[in-house]
């Protein structure tokens, strides 16, 4: 699992590195995104008039648009409103359900009180009176009486309403009879058949239009004009009175009506409701279908003229005009937009960006940084178009919307560039990025001006920062400047005022500090997230106090002496062809770091006289040095030294052959026959890809052959510098790096020079014997031995001094 995770990430690494898909694919998603951010400007009016404002010029209608009249609009859609009807839900089977609730709970107490078998006794008691007076009397028993008013309460739920207990006994005293109930059920559906509303009052207000009478039951819906036919709940409950003095009751016993009555007049209730949700959807709907009301405007027609003071109606249709048009407009816009930007970009790549070979793997990386520094900068700017309107808002200060541009700190975006990627790549980026930010900030020239200088000099002071604090002293530099770009900005247009003025200087000395700190604070983020290696860190790792080097002291002090000189050619080397002497120093420091594991196995560590090659086979002693450039690339990996450090470990043998064991494997060869292959003794490689990386491999191998020199004289010296360099040539090490043939030579002359000042020969300083004058020496120096004898010491007594260094544990 793990195998294959890092297979993938392999393979998905070699594909952006080697792909133009991840261009094209940065480019369409910048451009995606840009469009974005500009969206909402692509949609600003052309006619940036407010009420009151006078005219500048005459506006005519482009062509044929419609104008809504909101006036006319609004009245429309509050006549519709007013023409919905209410709706009102009328329950026909409510009556039926009273009927037959009256009916079953009258049939239920009828057989209750029809069951004779219940009767224990008839007639009066022994006080003469009544047993049916009084449902308390405790001589009653289980009489049918006490079955009935023992559900009494259970009469009064099925029956929907609270009886007297006057009027139950009436009714148990005619065993609810069926006379009684027919009489009730037919009030009741006479009067509730007709309607009967909570609030006549509300329902008559309608009377002019009518309302929309819905039935519930059947599901259809009438318009109701004769809303006075309606019985409101009190109006109701009178009708009883007079339907009970109809000639049909006359025979009925006074007590049973007034039963009757009673009960009827509680069983009715409202079955005309108002559906108040319904009519006030209704009212909605009636309201979004009246269209706009639209008067026409012909092409060619005046809206606006000179001098004119803009009123109501023209703000209307210059508005009307506006939103008519957007759609178009926002799609061509879009589009041109679009082309804007991959034109500039395309420009900028080709121009400067595009690499002059196929060999540089960190290519789509510096794109997508670009991208991002991009994309991440005008995001700033678009936050930043807010500002004016904040501060308009919460100070009392009339403060000009450019001047409050020019504090944003845009040109960090230039200084970042710069820092990572040169003034070659910095200086055309700011050209391109300032003319998105200034469509961004609605084609202002202005603005456009003032970042395009502006970025010019952030460049121009970043371009050798080797100090976290120039990031802050190039800000300082470029606060004063701005001040000059924000007044020639200001003065360009000639409508300014001194407040204008001073406000402009207010903020462009705060945008230059500003971009100064953020460059200081991005710098670091942008170090870690695309693994670039900056001056400033470069610095850091030339201090030879760094762990590795210290480890590559101790564990192998003879490759350190030889890192630490071949640093130091590099560097000289590299200021007189161009190249970075600062890169090529720390490259030359840790270039052998690989041998720290097995330090004894190389030459210059060797102290005790013994080699232990000579009892390994050549192509084991190959295999471990080349072993030594895998092990470094992982220690470097380990140490974070960074991408050009790492490769420069890699590449500074190239492919070239380790001719010592490749010789001795050939002289040792028992078959004849047998044939040595070469590449199993040749550095992996590959080849150097920079100039820093070809310097260090000939300074490399040009310090470790001039050791071998039994009488290093300047011209020997030559002669082995220029040997070494035409065959690391005629090799073609040098071939995918750009180093010339002037550079070559120049690498010479420089190297004759420095391994000619490591090499001289120092003069032999002669001691005498000083004479003694009172116990002293007449030089001042009795620390002075004669130069005779030193040298017979030093000749004759070898055995003796060994022995002395010895016992000082040496």
């Amino acid at each position: 699992m793990v195998d294959d995770i890092a297979s993938f990430k392999k393979k998905l690494s070699a594909y952006f590195e080697g792909s133009n898909n991840v261009l094209w694919g940065i480019l369409i998603g910048f451009t995606i995104i840009f469009t974005l951010f500009l969206y909402p400007t692509l949609n600003a009016d052309k006619y940036s008039y407010t009420l009151g404002d006078i005219a500048k010029r005459d506006v005519k209608a482009p062509r044929d648009f419609f104008v809504e009249d909101p006036d006319s609009t609004e009245m429309n859609r509050l006549q519709a409103v007013r023409s919905v009807l209410n709706v009102y839900d009328y329950d026909t089977g409510l009556s039926m359900k009273l009927s037959e609730r009256v009916r079953k709970v009258f049939g239920e107490f009828r057989d209750i009180t029809a069951d004779k078998s219940q009767w224990r006794a008839k007639g009066r008691d022994r006080s003469g009176k009544n047993p049916g007076l009084s449902h308390r009397d405790s001589n009653i028993g289980t009489t049918t009486h006490a079955v009935v008013w023992a559900k009494k309460e259970e009469f009064d739920q099925k029956i929907g309403v609270d009886i007297s207990n006057d009027a139950f006994l009436i009714l148990e005293k005619n065993q609810f009879s069926v006379k009684i109930e027919n009489l009730i059920c037919q009030i009741v559906s006479n009067i509730m058949d007709n309607g009967i509303v909570a609030n006549k009052e509300i329902l008559l207000r309608q009377a002019e239009k009518g309302v929309s009478l819905r039935n519930v039951d059947v599901g259809t819906e009438n318009v109701e004009l004769d809303l006075k036919r309606f019985y409101g709940l009190e109006q109701s409950q009178a009708m009883v009175l007079r339907v009970v003095s109809d000639p049909l009751f006359s025979k009925v016993d006074y007590p049973v009506r007034s039963v009757i009555v009673d009960i009827s007049q509680r069983l009715l209730q409202p079955n005309v409701t108002f559906n108040r949700s319904e009519t006030e959807n209704r009212e909605k709907r009636a309201e979004s279908e009246v269209g706009p009301s639209m008067f026409k405007i012909k092409a060619g027609e005046m809206l606006l003229r000179e001098g004119e003071r803009v009123s109501r109606p023209q703000l209307l249709k210059l508005k009307s005009l506006q939103n008519q048009t957007r759609d178009e407009n926002m799609m061509v816009r879009s589009l041109g937009v679009a082309l804007v930007i991959i034109l500039l970009i395309l420009t900028l790549y080709t121009l400067n960006l595009k690499p002059k070979n196929d060999l540089n793997p960190d290519h789509n990386k510096n794109m997508l940084f670009l991208a991002s520094i991009m994309t991440v900068f005008l995001f700033i700017a678009k936050v930043s178009l807010s500002v004016p309107g904040v501060l308009s808002a919460t100070t009392a200060f009339d403060i000009k919307e450019s001047c409050v541009y020019f504090g944003m700190p845009i040109a960090a975006s230039a200084m970042t560039v710069c820092l990572f990627m040169g003034l070659e790549a910095a200086l055309p980026f700011s050209i391109v990025f300032s003319a998105l930010v200034a469509i961004l900030f609605e084609n202002q020239f202005d603005i456009f001006i003032f970042y395009v200088l502006s970025c010019f000099m952030a460049c121009y002071w970043t371009r050798d920062c080797c100090e976290r604090k120039v990031f802050i002293k190039a800000g300082a530099k470029l606060s004063l400047v701005n001040c000059l770009f924000a007044t020639a900005a200001i003065v360009y247009f000639g409508d300014f005022d001194w407040d204008d003025i001073l406000w402009g200087w207010v903020f462009a000395f705060s945008g230059g500090l500003s971009a100064g700190i953020v460059t200081a604070g991005l710098a670091p983020l942008v170090e870690i997230v695309f693994d670039y290696t900056t001056d400033i860190k470069l610095l850091e790792l030339a201090n030879l106090e760094q762990p590795i080097l210290r480890r590559l002291m101790i564990e192998a002090p003879g490759t350190y002496n030889h890192s630490v000189i071949v640093g130091t050619m590099a560097d000289a080397v590299a200021s007189e062809i161009g190249a970075n002497p600062l890169l090529a120093r720390v490259c030359g420091y840790y270039h052998d770091i690989g041998k720290i594991d097995k330090a004894q196995y190389y030459i210059e560590n060797q102290q005790s006289g013994k080699n232990k090659h000579d009892k390994l086979a050549p192509s084991m002693s190959a295999l471990i040095l080349i072993g030594h450039v895998k092990n470094g690339v992982e220690m470097a990996k380990k140490y974070r030294l960074g991408k050009p450090i790492v490769d420069t470990i890699r590449q500074h043998h190239g492919t070239s052959l380790i001719e010592f064991f490749f010789e001795k494997a050939r002289t040792q060869k028992v078959d004849m026959d047998a044939t040595i292959n070469p590449a199993d003794f040749r550095y992996p490689g590959p080849k150097p890809q920079t100039v820093e990386a070809g310097i260090v491999m000939i300074a490399d191998m040009v310090e470790a052959a001039s050791r071998t020199l039994d009488d290093p004289t300047p011209a020997r010296i030559q002669g082995l510098v220029q040997r070494l360099i035409n065959k690391i040539f005629s090799d073609g090490q040098l071939d995918n790096c750009e180093i010339t043939l002037k550079d070559l030579h120049n690498i010479a002359k420089r190297f004759n020079q420095i391994l000619s000042g490591i090499h001289h020969h120092r003069i032999k300083y002669p001691e005498r014997t000083p004479s003694i004058t009172n116990g002293k020496a007449k030089n001042g120096d009795s620390d002075r031995q004669q130069a005779d004898k030193a040298t017979r010491r030093s000749d004759d007594d070898a055995d003796e001094s060994g022995s002395h260094l010895k016992r000082l544990g040496i």
